[in-house]
Parts: structure tokens; sequence; C-alpha cells
């Protein structure tokens, strides 16, 4: 981060360094909520960092369309297009993660933090306002899978609300994934660390469900495992909520998976926070 941009961020959080009659959990929400504005305001100058959730479901959708979808759907490559949509949502929604526990890293190593611990905020404030601030990069990746998809021919079999809430669904599990992002990001030694380690835990993840490839064509011990892989849950919720069919389920089980991840992962990237810094 440059001096001005460092000098901007401590400007705008030194407010809270004024006396507030707020009750603490508004002050805190409200240092959350600045925080949150200074990662967008470095998404915003800093586009190259939303490469990975722009031209990476761009690749996978046009790759495993037209180089694998003929043979895995036995040549109908349309029809494996409609299969393949939502598994690619859920494994670059995943992996779009990746990047804040990375960018955290970065930050703790250039001092920054050292400033924000010195300013009198909460402090969960710091990994809770980069959490939200994610919120765009999400979005955008859902906006460019369904816009690219539509491009290549796929068409959602329900209505607005469906797809919306697929892609709520979606945004939702990656802002609980991503704090095993943060967490390892404050635990590693190097920025480049935290992304070997993600990525180690996230592709298994991703081809060890049922994002590519139906989970009865793997074998028995491989299915064991995909049918209670949380993205497993994820894409079969978001398949139904956009070609139809039924939904409850995989979305109970979706909602259940967020919940463990934010029970097990937030207080252990809030202790190694604390810790770190």
């Amino acid at each position: 981060m440059t001096s001005d941009a460092m000098s901007a961020a401590g400007g705008a959080l030194a407010l809270p360094a004024q006396v507030s009659t707020h009750p603490p959990r508004l002050r805190a929400l409200r240092h959350t909520l600045v925080l949150a504005k200074r990662g967008l305001i470095k998404t915003i100058h800093t586009p190259e960092a939303l490469i990975d959730v722009t031209l990476q479901p761009i690749i996978f959708l046009a790759m495993f369309t037209y180089i694998f979808g003929g043979a895995i759907a036995h040549g109908s490559q349309q029809s494996y297009l409609e299969f393949l949509l939502p598994g690619v949502l859920g494994q670059t929604i995943a992996m779009g993660g990746i990047a804040i526990g990375v960018n955290l890293n970065t930050d703790i190593a250039t001092g920054i933090f050292d400033r924000f611990r010195s300013l009198p905020i909460a402090r969960s404030a710091p990994l809770v306002g980069a959490v939200l601030a994610d919120i765009v990069r999400y979005v955008v990746l859902c906006a460019v899978t369904l816009g690219f998809g539509y491009a290549l021919g796929f068409r959602a079999h329900t209505g607005v609300l469906d797809v919306l809430a697929a892609c709520a669904l979606a945004t939702g599990f990656a802002l609980c994934l991503c704090w095993a992002s943060v967490f390892v990001g404050m635990i590693a030694r190097t920025s480049g660390s935290v992304q070997g380690i993600m990525t180690l835990i996230v592709l298994p993840l991703s081809f060890g469900s049922n994002t590519f490839v139906r989970t009865t064509t793997m074998p028995g011990w491989l299915q064991s495992f995909v049918k209670v892989n949380p993205l497993t849950h994820l894409v079969d919720a978001v398949r139904g909520l956009l070609l139809g069919g039924p939904v409850a389920s995989d979305v109970l089980w979706t909602l259940m998976w967020m919940g463990i991840l934010l029970l097990v992962f937030v207080p252990l990237a809030l202790r190694a926070y604390r810790r770190r810094v």
C-alpha cells in the first residue's frame, strides 16, 4: 500500500478516536464499515485484483464445455453446459476466497495492521471489514459466470427470484468459507504460502464433488466423500434454483455448513490475529 493510501486509511480511521456516546456494539459496527469501505477503495484502485473472479470462470466454462463437454455428455455440449455452470459457480466462488487471506497476510507484512492496533477500534474490525468488502468480488463473479454462460447458451429454467437466491446462497457460502482463508492468512509466514495452502484445500473439495461430473460415475469410496462435501450441497442447491427441482434439503445442508464454518474459523481467525499483531 502507498503512503498516500495509508494516510487516507489512517485519516478515515481517526474518527473513532473521538469520544463517542454510542453503545460499544454500534461503535464496533461503525469501525467495521469504515474498514470495509477501505477495502472497497483498494479494489477500485486495483482492478487487476478481480482477475480471478472474472477471467477464471470464463476460462473454466469455455474449457470444460468445448474440450470435455462432448466426451462427458456424449456429444451434447449444450446439455453439459447446463450441468456445468452451477458447478463452476460453486468452484470459482470457493477459490475466490483465497485472495483475502493473501491480502491480509500482505497487509500485516507491510505494517498497516500496526496502525490499526494503535487506534481505538474494535479488535475484530479489520478482519470483519475485509470480509465484508469481499462481497463485491463474489457479486462480480456471479454476474460474470451467469453472463458468460448466457452468451454460451445457458438458460435458467426458473424465475428471476430463484436466480437471485442462487447467487445470494453462493455469495453467503463464500463469505463463510473465506474465514478459513483469513485464518490461514493469520498463521502463514508469507502470502505465497497462504496461496499454496488454500489451493491444496479448495482443489480437492472442488474436484471431489459433483462440480464437473455426476456423483454416480465415481467409485463407491469417493462417493461417500462427495456426499458429505459442502461444495456438493452448494452446487446441488444452485442447480436446483437455476434449473428447477427439489432444493430444500441441499439449501438446509448448505446453511448448516455455513454455520459450521463460521463457528470454527471465525474464533480461530480472531485468536490468530490477536497473537500475530
